[in-house]
């Protein structure tokens, strides 16, 4: 089975900002925490999934269709750190040497465009390709997109030892299904995102009814059968349920078609990534460069054949 690795680049863009230190700067002043925090995890990707096609998908700064539908959509959200957003620059410059597509899609966010790539890949004609895809991410939103063909690689905190998330690991992680997630944010609503869910019924609630009627629908096709205090607050909030629901889903319909041709993970221009490294002072990173562990082994034995 082919593998395609999907990065969310700017969950793991601002998982990295906020994971290293603030002070990794270049000799000339230039900060560079969060692209050597991406450019680790991307060469870990590289590595160790050795992945047969690789892309990245990024937000756009505009509004997307979740704003149209719900006007506080993460409007409690801060701007993005200058700091950070400052450095994403250089990690287009960074996936333009390796020869790594990016995609994003006007109106909608880099999760909608993974959820679209991971599907074409896994139905349809990229059906008899028999491919595999593992979505590299920090955000466990994602993970409603987890089945049989599609996998999770989430870095832990501090970027130690990533996790491979199956269907099994996601309902040992968050007490519901993949396809149940929707529903669960639903119920319990999302605070970073700022849509509501329903008012009283917490984490545990959520899981119970889930785990007891298996979706939204069904738990209000059973209200009878609830207890009626938690009842009347599903009454209540029935109308925003249903709203969250649809934020909390990601569309994969995004318009825009998978190529895995063009995805496939093949020769970049070495000199012009060494360089760019050298430039960022990523030194200890250069022999972690596809190919270049190969190429060490090559010198080396060259070396000894003149001894």
């Amino acid at each position: 089975m082919k593998r395609l690795a999907l990065i969310d680049g700017h969950a793991i863009l601002h998982r990295a900002y906020h994971a290293f230190p603030a002070n990794l700067t270049t000799r000339k002043g230039e900060l560079v925490n969060a692209v050597y925090g991406f450019t680790r995890i991307l060469l870990s990707v590289l590595a160790d999934l050795k992945p047969q096609y690789l892309a990245v998908a990024v937000d756009l700064s505009q509004p997307t269709f979740r704003h149209q539908e719900y006007v506080g959509y993460q409007i409690q959200r801060p701007e993005m750190d200058q700091e950070l957003s400052g450095q994403i620059n250089r990690v287009h410059q960074l996936l333009a040497a390796l020869n790594i597509p990016v995609f994003a899609v006007p109106g909608y966010e880099a999760d909608d465009v993974i959820g679209t790539l991971a599907y074409q890949s896994t139905k349809g004609k990229n059906k008899k390709k028999n491919t595999e895809v593992v979505i590299v991410t920090g955000d466990k939103d994602i993970m409603q997109l987890v089945n049989q063909k599609i996998k999770v690689y989430a870095p832990k905190k501090g970027f130690s030892e990533p996790e491979m998330f199956d269907q099994k690991k996601v309902k040992e992680l968050l007490g519901v299904k993949p396809e149940q997630i929707i529903d669960y944010k639903a119920l319990v609503g999302d605070v970073s995102d700022n849509y509501p869910g329903v008012s009283g019924v917490g984490p545990k609630s959520a899981v119970l009814l889930l785990n007891q009627f298996g979706n939204l629908k069904k738990i209000y096709q059973n209200l009878k059968e609830i207890p009626p205090t938690l009842a009347e607050k599903l009454k209540k909030g029935k109308e925003s349920a249903f709203l969250s629901q649809k934020l909390a889903t990601i569309v994969t319909h995004v318009p825009l078609k998978l190529k895995l041709k063009s995805c496939q993970v093949h020769d970049y221009d070495r000199q012009k990534a060494i360089k760019l490294f050298e430039e960022l002072e990523f030194k200890s990173l250069i022999n972690k460069l596809p190919g270049m562990e190969k190429k060490k082994k090559e010198s080396k034995k060259e070396q000894m054949s003149l001894l």
